[in-house]
C-alpha cells in the first residue's frame, strides 16, 4: 500500500496555480512594512486618509480574461479574518491601479471594474484599523487572474462567498502583504 500523505502533497501541489512571475507591486505599500496613514482607515478610532493603494501586476497568466483585487486582514479578531476591498470585473488590459482608484468621484477604477462589498458594509476600499494594542496584524493585498471575463455574483453575496467564486476561476494569484498596528 502506498503511502497517503506524499500522495496528498502531490494532488495540492498539482491543483495550486503555479505561474512563474506574476507579481504585485505598489509604490504606496511596501512588502513587510507597516501600511502608511494615507492608507489607514477613517472611522472605528482610526484617523487614515482611507486612499486605496496604487497596485501594478505584471507577468500575468495565459489566458486572463479578468483581474479580481481584494485585502483581506486574516489576523482579525472575528474567527474569519476581516475583507477590506473587493474589486471585480477588471478588464484583462489592465496592468495598474492609480492610488485613489476607490473613490467614484475620482474616475479612476478601470471602466467595467464593480467594487463588492466588503466587511464594513461599504463597497468601496476600507484600510486597516486594528484593535488598539493588539499585534501588528497582516494584509494580504492580491490580484487574482480569472478565466472569465465577468463574475456573475449577487450583490448581496457575502465577501466569503466572493472569495469562493475567485478561487474557483484563478488562473493565477499575486500577493503583496504589509502590515499595520496602533
Amino acid at each position: 500500500m502506498k503511502p497517503i500523505k506524499p500522495l496528498l502533497a502531490a494532488a495540492a501541489l498539482a491543483a495550486a496555480p503555479l505561474v512563474q512571475g506574476f507579481e504585485l507591486n505598489s509604490s504606496d505599500i511596501q512588502p513587510g512594512k507597516l501600511i502608511p496613514m494615507a492608507q489607514v482607515y477613517k472611522g472605528y478610532g482610526c484617523d487614515g486618509g482611507n486612499r486605496s493603494p496604487q497596485l501594478a501586476w505584471s507577468d500575468v497568466p495565459a489566458g486572463t480574461e479578468s483581474f479580481a483585487v481584494t485585502v483581506f486582514d486574516p489576523d482579525a479578531p472575528t474567527g474569519h479574518g476581516w475583507w477590506h476591498w473587493i474589486l471585480l470585473d477588471i478588464p484583462s488590459g489592465v496592468r495598474e491601479l492609480p492610488s485613489g482608484a476607490s473613490n467614484p468621484a475620482a474616475g479612476l477604477a478601470p471602466a467595467g471594474s464593480i467594487e463588492h462589498r466588503n466587511d464594513f458594509g461599504t463597497e468601496a476600499y476600507g484600510g486597516p484599523c486594528p484593535p488598539v494594542g493588539d499585534k501588528a496584524h497582516r494584509y494580504q493585498f492580491k490580484v487574482f487572474a480569472l478565466d472569465v471575463a465577468h463574475l456573475d455574483i449577487d450583490p448581496h453575496s457575502s465577501p466569503a462567498s466572493v472569495s469562493h467564486m475567485l478561487k474557483a476561476h484563478e488562473l493565477g494569484v499575486a500577493e503583496l502583504q504589509a502590515l499595520y498596528r496602533r
